[in-house]
């Protein structure tokens, strides 16, 4: 195998001018179908992890007062950021199929054009 000659070609493709073709324009409407589920997707899991974490440092008495108190409202805090992790994925899939189907018909015609040629 001629590694130079791989070398060359792979450096040549970086520095080719890039053209706006149907397979770039493909690949942004799947972008842009896909990155709301995902940035609603993060946003949730991150926020219910924190939120998780809270209760349990509060029902663990690392923060509070370290009373019987604050233990029950860290364990309610921690199964509100339980519950937020364990919906996370369903509601995930469902803003992932409302993306895909709202862009559905692009995509195809896309694709459709793509595979024609």
């Amino acid at each position: 195998m001629n590694t130079d000659k791989i070398f060359a070609e792979q450096l040549a493709n970086e520095y080719a001018p890039k053209d706006t073709s149907k397979v770039v324009a493909l690949r942004k409407l799947d972008a842009k179908a896909k990155l709301p589920a995902t940035i609603f997707t993060y946003t949730l899991g991150i926020i219910s992890a924190l939120v998780f974490g809270m209760g349990m440092c509060l029902a663990m008495g690392q923060i509070g007062s370290g009373t019987t108190s604050s233990f029950v409202l860290g364990i309610a805090i921690g199964v509100v950021g339980m519950i937020g992790m364990g919906v996370n994925y369903p509601i995930h899939k469902k803003l992932l199929a409302q993306g895909k189907q709202k862009y559905a018909f692009e995509i195809m015609e896309l694709a459709k054009e793509i595979s024609e040629r």
